[in-house]
């Protein structure tokens, strides 16, 4: 079975009082999950604590990603009228569950899955936003330049705990693994404001996946750091060795 690292965390920001993102792993069962919390203070903390734990719980039990994610938002639902937070908060997601050299991506929201190309030096998105601006993408009334600069892009058209939805749509992504692969689950905390050629200049000078999971967050703290930013890394390939150190190997 492959054999897949990660490094992953979560910052409160400079604007913040309180994180209202959550993250959480189970390698054992290939699972990687980045939750964004939304209802105000409290309330989004325990919408994305209630989607974290769910996925993770379930599945390890075997349920699919998919409807453990369908399970969180419904969780929330009751959660909120049980008087656990409040009714209305709800929570972005987005999960990796890798399985030998396979994988899938599924979320609901904003929260982005990326994936690094090392030996192309590219970065690929994976999801797609739930979002106001990507329906107007879509739909041609805006153009891709458009995307980021948009006044209503954070606007998102679904979420878990959504009062008006009994079911959310799971979006999904399928894919294999490749040598020198690395995924990158994020919040919109990062992605808002450093932009792609920032964080694949990260991706490609760090030297372990720890210094890049730090030099990500740095990044968007040093752009304002505005919102909670939360990342997760992981990879399939051994964390690279400097030229120095492969050398000193070789020798040795």
């Amino acid at each position: 079975m492959m054999s897949l690292q990660s490094s992953g965390a979560t910052d409160v920001g400079l604007q913040r009082s309180n994180n209202e993102d959550a993250l959480a792993s189970d390698p054992k069962h290939g699972i990687w999950v980045v939750a964004d919390g939304m209802g105000g203070h409290a309330a989004g903390e325990v919408a994305s604590q209630i989607t974290v734990q769910t996925i993770i719980h379930e599945t390890s039990q075997g349920v699919s990603l998919g409807n453990a994610i369908q399970h969180s938002h419904r969780n929330i639902l009751r959660a909120g009228q049980d008087g656990q937070g409040e009714e209305g908060m709800g929570s972005t997601v987005v999960a990796l569950q890798s399985r030998q050299n396979k994988y899938e991506v599924c979320w609901v929201g904003d929260s982005r899955a990326y994936m690094w190309l090392a030996d192309e030096s590219r970065l690929e998105q994976l999801s797609t936003d739930h979002s106001y601006v990507q329906m107007l993408y879509q739909s041609g009334a805006i153009s891709e330049s458009e995307l980021d600069t948009h006044p209503e892009k954070n606007i998102i058209t679904q979420c878990l705990g959504s009062l008006e939805l009994e079911e959310i749509r799971v979006d999904s992504v399928r894919g294999e693994w490749h040598k020198g692969n690395t995924m990158l689950l994020c919040s919109d905390g990062l992605t808002d404001i450093v932009s792609d050629t920032k964080i694949i200049h990260i991706l490609s000078t760090a030297k372990t996946l720890d210094h890049a999971t730090q030099a990500l967050i740095t990044a968007a703290l040093e752009a304002g750091g505005k919102d909670n930013i939360t990342v997760q890394l992981i990879s399939n390939q051994k964390e690279r060795q400097s030229i120095r150190e492969r050398i000193k190997g070789f020798f040795s």
